[in-house]
């Protein structure tokens, strides 16, 4: 079977960088992919979706010290949907890529630019075994 996500877009926000208490480095990424099409009377119709990137040690240093907001990135990863609870106890689930390859497609000494954000759920919890392991948060307990 195969789960695999590869997406081009820019990014909303800047990076959110954080760290477990083990010292592990973790990056949320607001990511915007666009599409454009002709509906069926010819005029020109434009989609954008909003994709909840995670990135785990050493790729979400790189993030939270090189991308910024407008940033256009290249992210290759797997979906992953999490249940958890807002502040009034209500279930809740959202679905995000969790990266494995993420790689800055902005040329160097261009300005960035870009728009949008969201709502986001919290980080998923901290993977067992702290900073050992692959970094892909393939070691969190859903």
């Amino acid at each position: 079977m195969i789960n695999k996500v590869i997406l081009i877009g820019n990014l909303g926000a800047d990076p959110e960088l954080r760290y477990t208490t083990s010292g592990t480095a973790v990056a949320t990424l607001s990511l915007a992919t666009s599409r454009r099409w002709k509906d069926r009377d010819g005029n020109q119709q434009d989609e954008t979706e909003w994709h909840r990137v995670i990135v785990w040690a050493q790729s979400a240093e790189f993030c939270g010290n090189y991308l910024s907001k407008g940033s256009k990135v290249y992210v290759e990863g797997r979906l992953q949907t999490r249940k958890w609870q807002d502040q009034n106890g209500n279930d809740k689930y959202t679905t995000e890529i969790i990266a494995n390859t993420v790689q800055n497609l902005t040329p160097r000494g261009s300005e960035s630019s870009g728009g949008g954000g969201f709502q986001e759920p919290p980080l998923p919890p901290e993977p067992f075994g702290g900073a050992e392991g692959s970094g892909t948060g393939d070691e969190v307990p859903f």
